[in-house]
C-alpha cells in the first residue's frame, strides 16, 4: 500500500456523500471510484468539483479500481454481501450501521474481517462525538441501576420519506436507528442485557405488509438497569418530545438538552440527530429537610462538531486503524451485540412476547 489509502465509495446518498467529502479533503485517502445505481454519483462528483471514476455496479467497481479500502453506505440489505466481497478482495471496510440485516450476517462479516486480517469499522457516529462521550462518562457516575430514556422520532417528508420507506423494506426504525442508542446504553451500564420487549404499529400503507414505522423497545440488564428507546418515521409522526436523551441513577440524572436541534421542523434533519449542545446534570443529594444540597450543573462543551465533522472524525479513526494496525475486536463484537439486541426487539414486536437474551 502506498502513502494514501485508495478507497472506493459505494452508495452516494446522505452518508455516502458525507464520507466521500471527508476522503476528498483528507491527505490520507485517495478516492478511486464512486458507485451508485442512480444519478447520485454524478451529483456527488459535481459537488466535489472532481472527476472521480463512476461505476454503475459494485462488482465492476471492485474489479476495476482494486481499492485498499471500501466505504459502504448502501441500504442494509446489501451490507453483508458487499462487505464480505471487499474483505475477500483484500480491502479494509468502513460500513454504515447496521453491520448487516441479520445477526448471523453481521457475524459472518466480522469473521471475514478476521480471516482476511483487515480492518472493519462500523459507522457508530456517536462514539466519535465528544458530547456523547461525556454524556456516557457522567451517566456512569450516577450509580446503578440506571434508567435510560431515549428516542429519535422523525416527522419525515419529501426526500427523507423516500429514504425511510426504502429502509423499511429491510429493517424497522427501532433496528436501523436503535443500534446507536442500544450501543450507548450498553456502554453506560457495562452490564449484560437479559431480556427485551417491544411494541410497534404500522401507520401507513406505503410500507410492506408486516413492517411497522413506529416502535418502542425496552431492555432489562442483569444489574437491574432498564432502558427504553422509541423511533417513528413518516409524515404522521409527532414532533412533540421527539428528542429525549435522559439517564437517571440513584445519585441523580444527566440529560442532553439540545435547544436548537429539538425545535419544530428539525426531527428529520440528519444534522440535528447528533447534536448535544448542552448537558444538564442534576444531583439527588438532600439534607434533613429533603431539600437539595447541590445545584444543577450545565456542561457546555466547546467542541460541538457538526454532522460533517463527525464523519471526518470517523474517517480519521478509520485511517488510524489501518495505518497503526489498531485492534478492533471489541468494537466489532459490540456492533454484532447491539444488532442482536435490536433484532430481538423486532422479534418481540412481531410476536408480542418478551424475548430472553
Amino acid at each position: 500500500m502506498g502513502n494514501k489509502v485508495r478507497i472506493l465509495v459505494v452508495g452516494c446518498g446522505n452518508m455516502g456523500a458525507s464520507h466521500a467529502l471527508a476522503y476528498h479533503e483528507m491527505d490520507g485517502f485517495e478516492i478511486v471510484g464512486l458507485v451508485s445505481r442512480g444519478d447520485s454519483k454524478k451529483k456527488l462528483n459535481e459537488s466535489l468539483k472532481a472527476d472521480y471514476p463512476l461505476y454503475e455496479t459494485y462488482e465492476e467497481a471492485l474489479a476495476a479500481s482494486k481499492p485498499d479500502a471500501v466505504c459502504i453506505s448502501t441500504y442494509p440489505d446489501t451490507h453483508e454481501e458487499y462487505a464480505i466481497r471487499a474483505l475477500e478482495a483484500g480491502a479494509h471496510v468502513f460500513i454504515e450501521k447496521p453491520l448487516a440485516d441479520t445477526v448471523a450476517g453481521a457475524q459472518r462479516v466480522v469473521d471475514a474481517a478476521k480471516k482476511a486480517n483487515k480492518k472493519l469499522v462500523v459507522g457508530y457516529i456517536l462514539r466519535h462525538h465528544p458530547s456523547w462521550i461525556k454524556f456516557i462518562e457522567i451517566a456512569k457516575t450516577m450509580g446503578n441501576p440506571l434508567v435510560m430514556r431515549m428516542n429519535l422520532n422523525q416527522q419525515s417528508h419529501g426526500y427523507m420519506w423516500d429514504v425511510h420507506r426504502n429502509l423499511m423494506k429491510s429493517l424497522s426504525p427501532i433496528v436501523d436507528c436503535g443500534v446507536h442508542y442500544i450501543d450507548v446504553m450498553c456502554q453506560m451500564t457495562g452490564a449484560k442485557p437479559v431480556s427485551v420487549s417491544a411494541i410497534g404499529a404500522r401507520m401507513t400503507e406505503d410500507i410492506p405488509a408486516g413492517n411497522y414505522n413506529y416502535g418502542q423497545l425496552q431492555i432489562r440488564f442483569d444489574d437491574g438497569s432498564v432502558g427504553w428507546y422509541e423511533a417513528g418515521w413518516g409524515p404522521m409522526i409527532s414532533e412533540t418530545a421527539f428528542f429525549v436523551k435522559d439517564v437517571i441513577g440513584p445519585k441523580g440524572c444527566v440529560s442532553i438538552v439540545a435547544k436548537e436541534a429539538s425545535k419544530s421542523g428539525k426531527s428529520d434533519s440528519i444534522e440535528a440527530h447528533s447534536k448535544a449542545e448542552s448537558l444538564k446534570v442534576h444531583y439527588a443529594d438532600i439534607d434533613a429537610q429533603n431539600e437539595f444540597t447541590r445545584a444543577d450543573e450545565w456542561v457546555d462543551l466547546t467542541d460541538e462538531p457538526d454532522h460533517q465533522e463527525l464523519c471526518n472524525r470517523e474517517q480519521r479513526f478509520f485511517l488510524e486503524a489501518i495505518q497503526q494496525d489498531l485492534d478492533l475486536s471489541q468494537s466489532m463484537q459490540d456492533a454484532v451485540s447491539s444488532l442482536q439486541i435490536a433484532m430481538a426487539c423486532d422479534d418481540s414486536v412481531k410476536s408480542g412476547e418478551t424475548v430472553k437474551l
